[in-house]
């Protein structure tokens, strides 16, 4: 069964750095597209980043474009992503998730199948 694990959350300063890690285990990685999602308290859970099957294509919401990177190892089974210059406003639980297929570019909510169980990022001084 393939299955998805987020690590690497924890308490960061603003402006700060912080990577987080999705373990991936069940399945070939390469036959899935994965992104990273966020969801915040009072607030739905929201696209923040996507990469094609083998790395060749990422997207990003716009809120993080330019400060997140996404990225993945399929040898390694391993997907990150590179928050820096982080805000309040990317406090979160961040979710891993991944599909074979979608319709769109960039992937929404309703087009991932597998998640893991997120990793929170608190952002503070």
């Amino acid at each position: 069964q393939f299955q998805l694990v987020e690590s690497g959350g924890g308490l960061v300063q603003p402006g700060a750095s912080l990577r987080l890690s999705c373990a991936a285990s069940g399945a070939t990685l390469s036959r899935y597209f994965m992104g990273w999602f966020r969801e915040s308290p009072g607030k739905q859970r929201e696209f923040v980043a996507a990469i094609s099957r083998f790395g060749q294509h990422t997207v990003y919401a716009d809120s993080v474009k330019g400060r997140f990177t996404i990225s993945r190892d399929n040898a390694e089974k391993m997907i990150y992503l590179q928050m820096n210059s982080v805000t309040t406003e990317d406090a979160a639980v961040y979710y891993c998730a991944a599909d074979r297929t979608s319709d769109r570019w960039p992937p929404q909510v309703d087009d991932m199948y597998y998640w893991g169980k997120g990793t929170l990022v608190t952002v503070s001084s």
